[in-house]
């Protein structure tokens, strides 16, 4: 008869213990790995918070019994939201617009959310709006509002993800590349891997217009980071664990997903695609042996309408042939620099 420690009664406690893939490695021994978190039920990383923020409210009374949910989202923190939601027996209201996937909006759906849609800002997302109507929902109705962009409990929701790298990696892990956004993944993480004493780079990545290094704003098509202008960036973006901040063009972007995509079999979303684009550059400029991980923030099947759709991106001038092209000779000069290290050594015994 099988274990029943091997069979779980809630969604929730499936999440964690993803595994890393390793995408690339180079001669001097460095290599590149994916933590792929889109193996997270809800296919995301952002349960993790959104499971600690419901249970931070409940331990402090902010959430009674048959209460309400309500959260401005892109939609990765609203489905982890509306799975702990439907596990703990809460109402929640999910406040989007249509710069989310509609892949998303549609999980959302089918986990019984109720959507409230902000009016569009152009092409690009409408957090400044969506941040109202949350706050007059919440003040209308009563609804615990999480508030991911100012919440500690976002942050603090990555503790087990940082113990998961720690582990695996017996603490050899140089680099730690990943999105923004609000904060809590990058930072959160960060923080509680170097109080287990692992001495990380970190590198955050947002998109050509995000404001949150500083930037002018801009239209980016990149869902689930940025800050658009505007919009008042929050604590959890917490510069002290960043070490590095570079913005990312969409091209970039997501020609590094559609890459990893047709190498691998692997689909990662756009934001990941950008974290892959800086981590591949980066792959042999840093010291030999060398670990870098990169965060996959969630699954590229989310994406099929925009990132892998060829109408979607040239309808939008970022379908760029030739950086595919220099992509895959990136690729290949890393697999000849391990042919060639490894007959370095007969070479000179010779």
């Amino acid at each position: 008869m099988t274990s029943s420690s091997t069979i779980k009664t809630r969604c929730s406690e499936l999440i964690g213990h993803t595994p890393l893939f390793e995408l690339a490695r180079i001669g001097n021994g460095s290599r590149l790995l994916l933590k792929l978190e889109q193996f997270n039920p809800t296919g995301s990383c952002k349960v993790r918070m959104a499971r600690e923020m419901v249970l931070a409210a409940e331990r402090d009374g902010k959430l009674k019994p048959g209460g309400s949910i309500v959260e401005p989202t892109s939609g990765n923190t609203g489905s982890g939201l509306a799975l702990v939601a439907i596990e703990r027996g809460y109402q929640f209201t999910a406040v989007v617009d249509h710069h989310a996937s509609p892949d998303k909006l549609r999980a959302m759906k089918a986990m019984g959310v109720q959507l409230v849609f902000a009016e569009p800002n152009g092409d690009g997302p409408s957090t400044v709006e969506r941040r109202r109507i949350a706050a007059e929902i919440a003040e209308s109705t009563g609804a615990f509002w999480p508030d991911q962009h100012y919440n500690p409990n976002n942050n603090r929701g990555y503790d087990g993800l940082a113990a998961e790298l720690a582990d695996d990696l017996k603490g050899e892990l140089h680099y730690f590349i990943g999105a923004v956004g609000t904060g809590g993944t990058l930072c959160g993480t960060v923080k509680a891997l170097r109080q287990r004493g692992v001495d990380v780079t970190s590198i955050g990545v947002e998109p050509v217009g995000s404001i949150i290094f500083g930037g002018p704003a801009g239209q980016y098509h990149q869902t689930g980071a940025g800050a658009p202008g505007g919009f008042t960036v929050g604590p959890n973006v917490d510069m002290r664990y960043i070490d590095e901040g570079l913005n990312i063009t969409d091209v970039d972007a997501f020609t590094a997903s559609r890459v990893v995509a047709r190498r691998t079999g692997i689909l990662t979303g756009g934001t990941a695609g950008a974290a892959i684009h800086v981590a591949l550059k980066r792959l042999p400029l840093v010291e030999p042996n060398s670990t870098i991980v990169v965060l996959v923030c969630d699954a590229g099947e989310k994406y099929l309408e925009s990132v892998y759709s060829d109408e979607w991106l040239q309808a939008r001038g970022l379908l760029d042939e030739t950086a595919h092209q220099r992509l895959h000779r990136l690729f290949n000069a890393y697999e000849a620099s391990i042919a060639l290290a490894t007959q370095i050594p007969l070479a000179a015994g010779g």
